[in-house]
């Protein structure tokens, strides 16, 4: 086990549950079991200390700095967002802690095809039928949990076997990206190094994204917080708070309001709207 000395506010349950990731696991004594790329880990606060076990121990603390993202200012953002906008300011102070997760690309595109029309526990089953089906299986504190397979382990994966994992229509966008992804047409890593208009206009040439999921893509995997997903909800906070109705004008407002920090703004709105009554 390492301990790591947070220095900064920190939120982890906040982080960890407020929608930004789908393979995590509440245990009883209230620490998270969450599944990253390449391991296991076990998480809880003590303190101002981050107590992490894991299925592997290498290089530890770099991992969970850069997937909690511990080393940014947020502060900074936090001071952008409720100077541009005064109506912001409860959201962000009930956020503060909250930060956004660095998450392997090739998962989330995966997990957010899947997120089109569907709900949280449909889309954390379909991807764990996956992982069972075709990752790797570690066993972590006497329990079994599957890492989510590279691209390459699924390039012989039907459309029946997408199917198979529950994941409904999306099966042929599943298979369609991963076939693209193996025969290089797709490189998932170019997008970290695109400009946001450009990446999105990319992963949107793709069947099974469009501009929701890309940006979402964009957003917790490439840390392009200039993006700003618009779902229903989002649509009925603009309408409730703003008095701004339809996604062009949203968007705009979205873009000209919160900028390059538009998407830290609805991770806030988000995480206020569901929360704060609690």
């Amino acid at each position: 086990m390492i301990k790591i000395k947070i220095e900064k506010p920190f939120k982890l349950n906040d982080t960890v549950t407020c929608g930004q990731i789908f393979r995590f696991f509440k245990q009883d004594d209230g620490s998270f079991d969450i599944i990253l790329k390449d391991r296991v880990i076990n998480v809880y606060m003590d303190g101002d200390l981050l107590c992490v076990s894991s299925s592997d121990e290498n290089d530890l603390e770099r991992v969970i700095r850069n997937y909690f993202d511990l080393d940014n200012d947020y502060s900074v953002m936090n001071s952008f967002l409720i100077k541009h906008d005064a109506k912001l300011t409860d959201a962000v102070l009930f956020s503060n802690g909250l930060t956004m997760i660095k998450q392997d690309p090739f998962e989330t595109v995966m997990e957010y095809i899947i997120s089109a029309n569907n709900g949280v526990p449909q889309i954390a089953n379909a991807l764990n039928n996956i992982a069972v089906k075709y990752g790797k299986k570690v066993t972590f504190n006497n329990k079994e949990y599957y890492l989510f397979p590279e691209y390459k382990d699924l390039k012989d994966v039907s459309e029946e076997g997408y199917r198979s994992c529950k994941v409904g229509f999306r099966d042929k966008y599943l298979k369609s990206m991963v076939d693209k992804l193996n025969n290089k047409e797709i490189n998932l890593n170019q997008f970290y190094d695109l400009d946001t208009k450009d990446a999105l206009n990319k992963f949107m040439e793709n069947a099974g994204i469009g501009p929701k999921v890309a940006s979402c893509i964009l957003l917790f995997a490439y840390q392009k917080y200039d993006v700003f997903p618009i779902d229903t909800w989002v649509k009925k906070v603009m309408k409730r708070d703003y008095n701004i109705e339809g996604e062009k004008n949203i968007r705009a407002f979205a873009s000209k309001t919160y900028g390059k920090y538009s998407g830290i703004a609805i991770q806030y709105l988000f995480n206020y709207g569901r929360n704060k009554e609690k």
